[in-house]
């Protein structure tokens, strides 16, 4: 999974600033803007950032938005795939008009390989001997532009954990999360398997059919935004017993099992069989094949949906503290034969990269700017959607007696996702003013070294001690009285953690890739066909036909491609657990 939604809620500190660094790239002496020795600049410019998780296009706005203007001088526009729609396409034709943008943020391997072979990333190593931030992850970095020339890429999602603790926090990445509330209200019925939870959903749906609001009730809402070698919704409810994909590959996260999407009995096809038998029973929005992500986001804030693949979803967008409080939320359903795909931390650092691009008018500042994001303040000020950061001090959160505590404002605006931004921090609403690069720069689980404690605060004790509401205690005191997610899974051997290695599976070849781009449009294609299809049997002539459409589209071959990289990845991630003494 790699795209992230703008709407969860980041934070920020202060900022520090580097001054006295030498130009480079697509930019003179004489037509870039140099700061002063506070770190002050004279002229505003304006970067575009083409960022492949980004899920806002625009001018970056509010509070983020002033922090960078006022300590940089620089303004942000967006440029998101994911929203422009046809993301691969958008990528070649900037990349072939040579100015991909400003300031970049996409896929480790292929892309970086591309974009440092056609010239368009600057060379960032006389920056980078006074980024004084990133290079505390140097070992990172150099991992990254191995076999380069220079330093053209930052790793993001840095960190100091070993490879196979779970990178997540208090959940984890991936999971079955349903309306908690409406589970207790059956009694809290035994959940062998995922698809004992279709007669629980069904029985929320009855009971539950429409919201406050007055808007119909559905169990679960899909949509296409994300799709890639296969159905994105398909693909999440594999990561519940363990696997990953790798591109036609699903991957156990120990390295005991390798499955081809399209075998008849892999989980990707237990999924669309999953959702096709759920929308017989009438549990599927039926405008799931045209919403994106934002409307979806918005259905689950009114309570219009039952089932969330992910707790950075429904329980961001529902579990407000009103919510809570009436005893109304998402939490983790206990499936008994579970066992939940963790990505462990990254020691070389996640799947994508920051880069400067070769054409930036002032690439001297935008190296400043990336700094600023691995330090302290700029961990806190920017990150993805599944992590809460602590937003800025005295305004969302202060130091009380050597520990950092939410402010009665910030608990308004992390919490519950509203709340009035003051003007002196940029006004407008918190959430609109969320970062929308949406990406980690350092895991936020990590230690700030400038607190002594982790950079998100559903880390924090004082949250922790604080954050009790009548669903959480219900969750808890029927899990064993587990205190997060997380720590259920661990102590039911229900959380499969795969070493963080950073592998990064070769580039396509133009034939593989030619292959794949066909035979993953058609797989895409019919998987949302087979969810909707009018009865089992149409289900099973829609499925032979997607196998033997794929095969005589090149499947095999890619699969093949992709078989030995899901190996080659296993056998890194051994490597990586056994380097850094992280093995068991």
């Amino acid at each position: 999974m790699k795209k992230m939604s703008k709407y969860i809620t980041t934070g920020l500190l202060g900022v520090t600033l580097l001054g006295g660094l030498s130009a480079c790239g697509g930019s003179s002496d004489a037509d870039k803007d140099t700061a002063s020795s506070d770190g002050n600049y004279d002229e505003t410019i304006t970067i575009d950032v083409y960022d492949g998780l980004a899920n806002y296009m625009g001018m970056q706005e509010g509070w983020f938005a002033k922090i960078v203007k006022d300590k940089f001088n620089m303004e942000l526009n967006i440029i998101a795939p994911n929203v422009a729609g046809n993301g691969d396409t958008l990528y070649q034709t900037r990349t072939a008009a040579g100015d991909l943008g400003d300031l970049i943020i996409v896929d480790n391997g292929q892309q970086y390989n591309e974009l440092v072979e056609a010239g368009l990333l600057t060379d960032a190593s006389q920056y980078y001997e006074n980024m004084d931030n990133v290079s505390r992850f140097d070992a990172a970095v150099q991992n990254l532009n191995q076999g380069s020339d220079g330093i053209y890429g930052f790793p993001t999602s840095v960190s100091t954990l070993k490879s196979t603790d779970p990178s997540e926090g208090l959940d984890p990445t991936f999971g079955a999360y349903v309306r908690w509330d409406l589970y207790a209200d059956q009694g809290y019925p035994e959940i062998d398997t995922l698809e004992d939870l279709l007669p629980v959903i069904q029985k929320m749906q009855e009971d539950n059919p429409t919201t406050d609001s007055g808007k119909k009730v559905y169990g679960f809402s899909l949509f296409g935004d994300w799709d890639g070698n296969m159905m994105n919704a398909g693909k999440q409810l594999v990561t519940y017993y363990g696997y990953d994909e790798q591109g036609f590959v699903l991957a156990k996260a120990d390295g005991s099992d390798y499955q081809s999407i399209l075998a008849s009995d892999s989980e990707y096809i237990r999924a669309l069989k999953f959702y096709f038998e759920a929308n017989q029973l009438g549990l599927i929005d039926p405008e799931s094949t045209t919403q994106n992500y934002d409307t979806l986001f918005a259905k689950f804030q009114d309570g219009q949906v039952l089932f969330s693949w992910w707790p950075w979803l429904g329980q961001a967008a529902y579990n407000t503290t009103t919510n809570l409080d009436a005893g109304k939320g998402f939490m983790l359903a206990p499936i008994q034969d579970q066992t939940i795909f963790s990505y462990g931390a990254e020691v070389y650092g996640g799947k994508q990269f920051i880069g400067i691009g070769s054409n930036a008018e002032d690439p001297e500042r935008i190296a400043a700017f990336i700094d600023w994001l691995y330090s302290s303040e700029g961990v806190l000020a920017n990150s993805s959607q599944t992590s809460g950061s602590s937003g800025p001090e005295g305004l969302t959160w202060e130091m009380k007696d050597g520990e950092p505590v939410l402010t009665d404002f910030g608990k308004q605006a992390l919490l519950d996702g509203n709340g009035d931004v003051p003007e002196e921090y940029g006004g407008g609403t918190y959430k609109d003013g969320v970062s929308a690069l949406n990406v980690n720069t350092v895991l936020p689980i990590d230690t700030n070294p400038d607190t002594g404690f982790p950079y998100a605060y559903t880390m924090w004790e004082s949250y922790q001690n604080e954050n009790t509401n009548p669903v959480k205690e219900d969750w808890s005191k029927n899990m064993d009285g587990a205190e997060s997610t997380i720590a259920y899974l661990e102590d039911h051997d229900q959380l499969a953690v795969a070493p963080g290695a950073s592998y990064v599976a070769p580039e396509d070849s133009s034939e593989i890739s030619t292959l794949r781009n066909q035979a993953k449009s058609t797989i895409v294609e019919y998987s949302w066909k087979m969810v909707f299809a009018k009865d089992a049997s149409e289900f099973d002539k829609l499925l032979k036909e997607m196998q033997d459409t794929a095969d005589g589209l090149g499947y095999q071959t890619v699969l093949e491609f992709d078989m030995t990289n899901a190996k080659d990845q296993n056998t890194k991630r051994e490597e990586v657990a056994k380097e850094f003494g992280d093995a068991e």
